[in-house]
């Protein structure tokens, strides 16, 4: 849903996955677009991180899935989505990720699309790849930061979800989502403000120790720092 989403997952894939080629697209990066997006459709194979930037009219030949983490608010922007697979004859899957909480989702694209859908149960033999999440944010500031930023912008854009009668960010179980995030701690924002959060603990590391790998970028935060002081 969100640019800063596409950014944190991508540098996480890449990470998680290896020998498979990760790309990401989104609306910011205006001239490197249809540079990425060229090189994406040449690839005999691979991951393309993306936000509603590739919704429409965007044909790449023998896309295998396509998976929505976040629903999108219109029922033709999910049939839009799901039509980046299966072009042309060709055969395809789509998957959309729910929360039981947002299941009557199933029913709104039913009526407004009569698209029909089956549910698929959740994998039993999944890695948990949480703590390798954590450990690449405990090893570079980079990484940590694109996790706080995805985070905040996730819950931002889930509360201005046009389908907010389905998906209501007073049922958001906020400490769930930041432990899915790898998140080291909670992010101070406005919509978190005067809440408790027993089910997540924060790292017992001080965050501002973390340090970019980047020395360039470190050097400056050190400057920073410095001029605060």
């Amino acid at each position: 849903s969100t640019c800063a989403c596409v950014e944190y997952y991508g540098k996480a894939l890449e990470s998680l996955i290896k020998q498979v080629k990760i790309m990401t697209i989104h609306g910011k990066m205006k001239h490197k677009r249809n540079k990425i997006f060229t090189e994406f459709r040449k690839l005999p194979g691979g991951i393309l991180v993306c936000t509603d930037v590739m919704a429409r009219g965007i044909d790449i030949p023998e896309v295998h899935w396509v998976l929505q983490y976040d629903p999108p608010s219109s029922a033709s922007a999910f049939v839009h989505r799901c039509g980046r697979t299966a072009r042309i004859g060709n055969v395809g899957s789509a998957l959309v990720f729910l929360l039981p909480m947002e299941e009557s989702y199933v029913n709104f694209l039913s009526i407004n699309q009569k698209c029909p859908m089956q549910e698929m149960k959740p994998q039993t033999n999944v890695l948990d790849l949480l703590p390798k999440l954590k450990s690449m944010a405990l090893a570079d500031r980079a990484v940590f930061e694109k996790g706080m930023k995805a985070f905040v912008s996730y819950v931002q854009a889930y509360a201005k979800h046009e389908c907010n009668l389905i998906f209501r960010i007073k049922d958001l179980d906020f400490a769930s989502l930041a432990r899915g995030f790898a998140l080291l701690k909670m992010p101070k924002m406005p919509e978190l403000r005067g809440k408790c959060f027993p089910d997540f603990t924060p790292v017992t590391v001080n965050t501002d120790s973390i340090s970019f790998k980047d020395k360039n970028r470190e050097k400056q935060r050190q400057k920073k720092l410095e001029e605060q002081r």
